[in-house]
């Protein structure tokens, strides 16, 4: 079987650019089977705009908007939201105890997985993928209020879940 030059385009973009954009599907779902799934669904819908995709600079804006669409109509298909018990709360570390800077990354990437799915959301398209808060309401589909106050006590969770004052 033959492919074509379009194919062997696509295959290439998602060799080189996979790894990243599989980081980008993780900090979304925050569970890595979740973000493989959420990945490949992404890249399908991409694989099957290729040819309407004239911009290819803009390849990896438009798997990204397509994860964070394909993220938030799994939310809406659920039927009841999870969310921390707060039976098992992270111990609270002081700021002087705070892990060396090494240990930061992998303690903040934790902290965003323990977040409900739409703090982590907004956290990640505001802080991550740097949209604005009106940006960020019209993807979500929720108002610009709701936003912000999405985002402080997203914030005030990760803090937190760090060890940082409030």
């Amino acid at each position: 079987m033959q492919t074509t030059d379009w194919e062997e385009e696509f295959r290439e973009y998602v060799t080189t650019r996979g790894p990243a954009l599989l980081r980008a599907a993780n900090q979304l779902t925050g569970h890595p089977l979740d973000a493989e799934d959420l990945l490949q669904n992404a890249l399908t819908k991409t694989y099957q705009a290729w040819g309407r995709i004239e911009d290819r600079r803009a390849l990896d804006g438009y798997v990204r908007r397509a994860m964070v669409n394909i993220n938030i109509s799994q939310w809406r298909r659920r039927k009841v939201e999870e969310y921390p018990s707060g039976d098992e709360l992270p111990e609270v570390v002081a700021a002087s105890e705070a892990a060396p800077s090494g240990e930061v990354h992998e303690r903040l990437e934790e902290a965003l997985r323990e977040l409900p799915e739409r703090m982590r959301a907004a956290i990640v398209l505001r802080y991550y993928e740097d949209m604005t808060e009106p940006e960020i309401a019209r993807t979500l589909g929720i108002s610009v209020g709701t936003v912000k106050s999405t985002v402080s006590r997203a914030m005030g969770k990760l803090r937190t879940a760090l060890g940082l004052p409030g």
